[in-house]
């Protein structure tokens, strides 16, 4: 699929998009090119506690906090969803999501189904998205393709994609990464059609209702 964008009409208010998928499904990659084609689309940066590693840049990498300051956030609602990973706290502040969509623009989300919940909780309206693998035997391949990981990371990896698998249900949309080229068009269709649905663009349907002809 092909898409020309050149003339988009942006929405009156954008999408948030949560994207899901286990280690090995493809989805980082989709994102990325869904970032690169699809207009007004951004990247939610998430906050973190963790110390900045050389090379990051605080506000484009993550937003680097204190573990005081990520708690406040937390006790004050400012956190579409949080957790801990390792020792360090993750999660997504609220108002630059909330800013981005009402100016018309949207976000992309990619977390895992957990998060999603969190998300889903805080904000009904969101666009859950699940990248499906054609097979867990395929997530295996594909881990093991890589080449980096031992095989005790590959098989814990492949532990917890079961684990994320039994969330796509409560999911509203599911891509199957089969063909990589198929996958983007699926993706990225999903996208282009929730945001040309009609509830986003009441600036458009006013232009042309009561409007008659000569």
């Amino acid at each position: 699929m092909s898409l020309d964008l050149s003339t988009w009409t942006r929405p009156d208010r954008g999408a948030l998009f949560v994207v899901t998928g286990a280690s090995g499904t493809g989805k980082t990659t989709l994102v990325k090119k869904a970032l690169q084609v699809v207009p007004r689309l951004g990247f939610s940066v998430s906050a973190t506690t963790r110390g900045i590693r050389v090379g990051e840049v605080d506000g484009q990498d993550y937003h680097f906090v204190s573990k005081d300051r990520f708690a406040e956030m937390v006790d004050q609602g400012d956190m579409l969803e949080h957790a801990e990973v390792y020792g360090n706290s993750y999660g997504t502040p609220r108002r630059p999501v909330e800013a981005a969509l009402a100016s018309g623009d949207s976000i992309l989300l990619e977390i895992d189904a957990q998060g999603a919940a969190q998300v889903r909780a805080a904000m009904p309206e969101a666009v859950m998205i699940f990248v499906l693998p054609p097979s867990i035997e395929a997530i295996e391949t594909r881990l093991r393709y890589r080449s980096t990981d031992s095989e005790e990371i590959i098989q814990r990896r492949v532990a917890d994609a079961r684990l994320q698998l039994q969330h796509c249900g409560t999911f509203d949309y599911l891509v199957v990464n089969d063909d990589l080229s198929s996958a983007h068009d699926q993706f990225q269709a999903v996208l282009v059609a929730e945001l040309r649905k009609r509830s986003r663009h009441d600036s458009l349907v006013s232009r042309f209702v009561g409007v008659s002809g000569s």
